[in-house]
């Protein structure tokens, strides 16, 4: 499929396995591996599996593109958003298997799938912009705002606080914590559960229940291109 994203495809189950550098960087080329990957996903009608490499999923966005100028900056955030509502209405059960840590970005993979197992271990999940001087994006403020427990959400977005795995359950990052030589298995295991369900029901039902958070990210997604840059 890509270097950048490789596909293996087993008994209707998908697995992406994210592979940029030392912090699994998202950048364009990245999204644009993603895309592709997820489009093979919907053609091979499989659930797909989203993980990275032992001891991290992603460590965010390639700030090499961040720090280029406004523009390129916008363009990989607009593009990263636009993933996060495919991944969130993605007509077939998208599970993510975080191997240790999960960032910025990182952290925004996990709160767009439909069950997140992460691993035991010294591991930092979370939102750290403003700890980088950043002030977060509507995009992703929106998404926070729906998938993490209210009390995580504000030391998330405003403070930056970063959790350990086991809090990160709590904060709504993940769903499980398993130890890491269990993961693939875990993964594996969810994902056959999910097989059993009905997929139309199962895509149906998402897109009535995250209807509102779609639609507030759509214009969340336009009001932020127009603001970025300044």
């Amino acid at each position: 499929m890509s270097d950048l994203i490789a596909y293996h495809l087993e008994d209707g189950i998908a697995t992406l396995t994210l592979s940029n550098g030392k912090v699994n960087a998202i950048s364009p080329d990245v999204i644009a591996a993603f895309n592709a990957a997820l489009d093979q996903a919907v053609a091979d009608r499989a659930i797909v599996i989203i993980t990275g490499q032992p001891g991290i999923l992603s460590g965010g966005y390639d700030l090499k593109v961040m720090t280029a100028g406004p523009k390129e900056a916008v363009s990989l955030v607009t593009a990263g958003s636009t993933l996060a509502r495919r991944l969130l209405s993605h007509p077939f059960p998208v599970i993510v298997a975080c191997p240790g840590h999960a960032v910025a970005k990182g952290a925004f993979i996990l709160l767009s799938a439909d069950y997140r197992i992460g691993v035991d271990g010294p591991f930092s999940i979370g939102l750290n912009e403003v700890q980088i001087g950043m002030t977060m994006h509507h995009a992703g403020i929106e998404l926070a705002r729906d998938r993490l427990r209210r009390s995580a959400f504000h030391r998330s977005v405003i403070n930056g606080e970063m959790f350990d795995p086991q809090s990160a359950v709590d904060a709504g990052f993940l769903d499980k914590v398993v130890a890491a030589e269990e993961l693939q298995g875990a993964a594996l295991a969810a994902a056959r559960q999910l097989k059993k369900i009905n997929m139309t029901a199962h895509k149906n039902a998402k897109l009535k229940v995250r209807k509102a958070l779609l639609e507030t990210l759509d214009n969340a997604i336009i009001q932020d291109q127009g603001q970025l840059g300044g």
